[in-house]
């Protein structure tokens, strides 16, 4: 896609979400951006009156969206792209942590965002054209002990986003999974779900892990502006990739996993193929 263009961000009050759309007005698009409050709605479209445009709305409020998202449609324009942004991260280890705390990170990082994804698809699909960006994490490939249940959303957003992607190329429909590393918004502070310890047999594992990112919370090494400049890229670009890691910390990260995955698919490699029929 081409030219001026119509996103539709969720989550836009604070964080990737406020930089992907500052970044978004400052290239000349138009932004629609989903806020929990009406406060924040005012402050974001005096960004830029006429191409800033807020939307209340809680995507976890799924009997909302699809009216929300037509009214977006009339009185704004059709979508070209989506980006699913709006989430939040859980600590905690799986054993303390409480199943209704795992639905509600579902509900926030998975279901939201495929029920953002059916209601522009009708469009995209008439128009043969639309770029759905989901932000998901390196979290979603690589994992990290204590913050299992948000990996855990973010793998299920990761294979969502890869099939959906199979799904609707052939209507000129993109899709691709933007898996941010570390970087500095309030992820890690007062964004962050903590479950309270409870099992002293985790505190090996979990108070160092803890204590660090509490440490290095604002000293990301990753800039949002830089990630709102990537995402510009993105979905400028004739064939988008289904898969985009931002940061170094995310490249590295992610490179490691993937040695140590094939090594272990090799080490284990004719107790795999033991199971067919000779």
């Amino acid at each position: 896609m081409t030219g001026n263009k119509t996103f539709l961000i969720t989550g836009i009050s604070s964080g990737l979400g406020r930089a992907f759309a500052e970044g978004a007005l400052a290239a000349g698009h138009t932004v629609v951006g989903t806020v929990r409050r009406a406060e924040a709605a005012a402050a974001f479209e005096a960004l830029s009156p006429g191409r800033a445009h807020a939307c209340v709305l809680d995507v976890t409020d799924f009997d909302a969206i699809p009216e929300a998202v037509a009214g977006i449609e009339r009185e704004v324009g059709p979508v070209d792209v989506l980006v699913n942004n709006a989430g939040y991260g859980h600590e905690g280890v799986l054993e303390e942590s409480l199943l209704e705390e795992l639905r509600r990170q579902f509900d926030a990082n998975v279901f939201g965002a495929v029920a953002m994804t059916k209601a522009v698809l009708p469009c995209m699909r008439t128009r043969r054209s639309g770029h759905i960006v989901n932000v998901t994490s390196m979290g979603g490939f690589i994992t990290l002990p204590g913050i299992t249940y948000y990996c855990g959303s973010k793998f299920a957003l990761e294979g969502i986003s890869e099939a959906l992607a199979k799904e609707v190329r052939h209507l000129g429909i993109r899709v691709t999974a933007l898996a941010p590393g570390q970087f500095r918004t309030d992820w890690a502070g007062r964004s962050m779900s903590r479950t309270p310890r409870s099992i002293p047999d985790y505190d090996a594992v979990m108070d160092p892990i803890r204590s660090a990112r509490q440490a290095k919370n604002g000293n990301q090494p990753g800039d949002p502006a830089r990630a709102a400049q990537a995402l510009l890229t993105l979905v400028a670009a004739e064939q988008p990739p289904v898969h985009l890691y931002l940061g170094e910390d995310a490249l590295q990260l992610v490179a490691d996993k993937m040695t140590a995955l094939q090594a272990e698919i090799t080490a284990w490699e004719e107790v795999s193929r033991s199971t067919s029929y000779r």
